[in-house]
């Protein structure tokens, strides 16, 4: 990671959700020879965090058995029909002590560049309590959470409660600049055949 200094850090892949839009489990979607939490999961480990959970819920017994979690910290996302945020408060105690915060991915957004990670970590070195990538077309993921944010994450409830943090500023925040297009996610089918096409 491109920074003054190392930052130990815990990448937290969020891969609970029922995808209910899409009909199927999206985490399971064939994807590069294996699945697309497999690719995401891959791309996620080259990025050399300190530690790397991945929350599973909707699809977990599928997940366990077809998905390649050996190097990964699994938590199970007890409430995750609850939304996205029921996944970080699952995941909060099992966070490495030693990690100064954590790095929020999607479970099916498989192509985060290098550069939005190093991006982030200069401004996580510099103090921001959250940091979030501006895209050329928006805001997107990954973003940084620092530990000076775990109790206020464990009190979390619902699908969008990590922005609404981000909007409140209450908390020091930064937006880092990546050029690059937000990296491609799956909610809808249309949205898997872009990404397959992208590929």
């Amino acid at each position: 990671m491109a920074a003054e200094r190392s930052l130990r850090a815990t990448a937290l892949v969020i891969a609970a959700g029922s995808s209910r839009r899409l009909g199927q489990p999206k985490q399971l979607l064939e994807f590069r020879g294996a699945t697309l939490l497999d690719a995401t999961i891959a791309n996620v480990l080259g990025f050399d965090f300190a530690q790397t959970i991945v929350t599973i819920g909707g699809a977990a017994p599928g997940v366990s058995e077809t998905v390649d979690l050996s190097g990964v910290d699994v938590v199970d996302s007890l409430h995750h029909t609850v939304g996205c945020s029921s996944s970080i408060v699952s995941a909060l105690p099992a966070i490495d002590p030693e990690s100064e915060g954590f790095f929020l991915f999607l479970g099916d957004q498989p192509d985060v560049p290098r550069r939005s990670i190093d991006a982030l970590t200069v401004a996580a070195i510099a103090g921001a309590e959250i940091a979030v990538v501006d895209y050329r077309d928006g805001t997107g993921h990954p973003f940084w959470l620092s530990r000076s944010m775990f109790d206020v994450l464990g009190e979390l409830h619902g699908d969008k409660a990590v922005w609404k943090l981000l909007e409140s500023g209450r908390f020091r925040t930064a937006h880092v600049d990546v050029d690059a297009e937000v990296p491609l996610d799956v909610d809808t089918w249309d949205d898997y055949e872009r990404l397959l096409a992208s590929s």
